[in-house]
């Protein structure tokens, strides 16, 4: 009989540390330092920036990675899921734009980030939101320490919607780390915790972060209140490793048709499952551009959330995926028929 994926995740170790401490000794720095450049050279990264309406923060998004300090190799495609707006101008005029693709037809942000890995060329990829500011160090961060088995995560420090005449203001010092909600976390108390189901009857001062080790005590399908390991991977900044990607056939396309939410954390779910280890790298914290109406995004984006959140749980308990890469490759050629592609 055939286990199903949580079953499967219930066996999984997060126990990274050899792996850690192997680079930390080999590179001649900590995991959790910024990377110099030289340190990420011969290792190549295909960087997959989904885009849809987001032309009031692209252009500060491909600035800071045409500013990387990497000696890796790196592409950068950016995939327009049928904008209304400039995007997919501003992407494939864009210097550090390797190719821009501008779907025929919406397809969310699943189908976008499904393309992108389909016509990456590195072994690694990062998926970046295309509102994402990212320092200079972050692309040698993940590309010196991609593995085919692990799954990196960075962080977000979300900022309010202000601009000027030359774009997004952003602050002279650097994204914070504790801004992220899987770093600094307060739940409400009385009231169902949304993931979980779990109702807290006292003030909590969350801490997910450091209170899991660095994840490393979410393995074995343990949790930490409303917190497990697939939900910490978050594709704002992820590095995952394109060959089990592709396995466990990408991102499930039905997310995409059914609204915001959960793909990243059934993608997590899936690669686990592979036997990936989640690892964090705290010195890779972008900013997060909210939009100028991030009040009305948000709660569009929520009321969505319980039908993702229900078809995870239907995935949950099917088979863990695997052997996948056919039709991976079938669905995205399907969206690619339609599509427009510049590359340089």
């Amino acid at each position: 009989m055939t286990s199903t994926l949580n079953a499967v995740l219930k066996t999984r170790t997060n126990d990274h540390s050899s792996l850690t401490g192997a680079f930390s000794t080999s590179a001649r720095i900590g995991w959790h330092q910024p990377t110099p450049a030289p340190v990420a050279a011969g290792r190549s990264l295909s960087v997959v920036i989904p885009a849809r309406n987001t032309g009031y923060a692209l252009p500060a998004v491909l600035d800071a990675l045409a500013a990387q300090q990497t000696d890796g190799q790196v592409e950068v495609i950016v995939v327009d899921d049928a904008s209304t707006d400039a995007t997919f101008d501003l992407a494939r005029r864009h210097p550090a734009v390797t190719t821009a693709v501008r779907l025929g037809a919406r397809t969310g942000s699943v189908g976008a980030r499904n393309v992108g890995a389909r016509l990456a060329g590195a072994d690694n990829l990062l998926f970046l939101d295309a509102d994402m500011v990212l320092p200079p160090h972050v692309l040698a961060d993940f590309a010196a320490r991609a593995k085919p088995e692990t799954v990196l995560t960075g962080f977000r420090h979300n900022l309010p919607h202000r601009s000027s005449p030359c774009g997004p203001v952003l602050p002279a010092e650097p994204p914070q780390l504790a801004a992220d909600h899987r770093v600094t976390w307060t739940p409400p108390v009385g009231t169902p915790l949304p993931y979980s189901g779990l109702t807290l009857t006292e003030k909590l001062d969350g801490r997910p972060l450091d209170a899991t080790h660095d994840f490393q005590s979410l393995g074995y399908g343990r949790s930490y209140y409303d917190w497990d390991l697939p939900r910490m991977a978050v594709t704002a900044l992820l590095g995952v490793p394109r060959e089990r990607l592709v396995d466990v056939g990408g991102f499930d396309p039905e997310f995409g048709r059914l609204g915001w939410g959960m793909e990243d954390t059934h993608l997590g779910a899936a690669l686990i499952a592979a036997r990936c280890l989640v690892v964090p790298l705290r010195q890779a914290v972008g900013y997060h551009l909210d939009p100028p109406n991030a009040a009305a995004q948000w709660q569009s984006k929520l009321a969505t959330w319980p039908s993702t959140l229900a078809h995870y749980r239907r995935l949950l308990a099917q088979p863990a995926p695997t052997g996948r890469g056919s039709d991976f490759t079938t669905t995205t050629d399907k969206l690619l028929l339609d599509a427009e592609v510049t590359t340089r």
